[in-house]
């Protein structure tokens, strides 16, 4: 008889993840297999216990999906593979064109090649996207806030504040496909494998996840604090892409950016401090 394991993040969506995958038995039916993510053992013991006939449903936001992705990266997951968003950014299923809490939906088409990213000597796959500026910035400061109180954190709030005092752009250089470009006054400069990153942020409307033999790297750039602020809202609706003086987006197979001093980095919500260059390369052909 074929089985439902729901594999959930106890820390997504601000912790609310667990209730709201316990939710899912009344769509499931009994018989179904809660697995904490956290746990090694559903790692090491529960994943190769599934067969082709079980379904697989994964339980969190953006960062579950890319830890469970790296963890397992090489390790054949025989049955369909699910989705239910239940975390705080969601940015892989709006780009799907699913709410928070959407019924379970097969994402296996999705997964099945991913692009990677070297940071530091270290590759990671990943889903959405690798932000590189003001966005790892406010990761950062994000972190440190969680890591100091319980309240919610205002990632926009973060990110007005660094726009306006705190973040000092920088000069990026960006190779794709072997060619060299300068960008003076870099804010933001993501790598993207989907449209969405950051809560929302369309950041890169012609970007096709299913069709991702090119990736695409986004600058915003070369305007000072209050034009930059003033312009920055359009990124939302993916309007940004109109305002050409401000914004560069170039799309090739290997993207490498460096920046001429270290800043915070974010994959897929994850955060890397003090990095000065990473490179994104795009899955092989099919």
């Amino acid at each position: 008889m074929a089985t439902t394991y729901i594999f959930y993040n106890p820390l997504a969506g601000n912790g609310q993840c667990p209730g709201e995958a316990k939710k899912l038995k009344e769509k499931v039916g009994e018989g179904c297999v809660f697995c904490d993510m956290t746990k090694p053992e559903t790692y090491s013991e529960t994943l190769f216990s599934i067969g082709e006939d079980d379904k697989l449903i994964l339980c969190g936001g953006d960062g579950t999906l890319n830890r469970f992705f790296n963890l397992t990266d090489g390790i054949p997951v025989k049955c369909e593979i699910l989705y239910f968003p239940c975390g705080s950014g969601n940015d892989f299923a709006h780009d799907l064109g699913k709410e928070r809490c959407a019924d379970p939906f097969p994402i296996t088409e999705y997964v099945r090649r991913l692009p990677t990213v070297t940071v530091k000597g270290k590759s990671h796959k990943f889903i959405n996207g690798v932000g590189y500026g003001i966005d790892g910035y406010c990761c950062e400061v994000g972190d440190k806030l969680r890591g100091a109180s319980d309240k919610p954190v205002n990632y926009t709030g973060i990110a007005i504040k660094g726009l306006l005092f705190h973040y000092k752009p920088t000069t990026a250089t960006v190779t794709v496909d072997g060619v060299r470009h300068v960008f003076e006054k870099a804010w933001l400069a993501p790598t993207m494998n989907g449209r969405f990153y950051g809560g929302g942020m369309n950041a890169a409307p012609d970007q096709d996840r299913l069709h991702n033999e090119t990736l695409s790297v986004m600058l915003f750039h070369g305007a000072g604090r209050l034009r930059t602020l003033m312009a920055f809202p359009s990124i939302f609706k993916g309007e940004h892409v109109k305002n050409t003086k401000m914004v560069t987006v170039l799309k090739g197979r290997e993207i490498k950016v460096e920046f001429d001093s270290p800043r915070a980095l974010q994959i897929d919500g994850e955060t890397i401090l003090d990095v000065k260059e990473y490179t994104a390369v795009a899955p092989a052909k099919q």
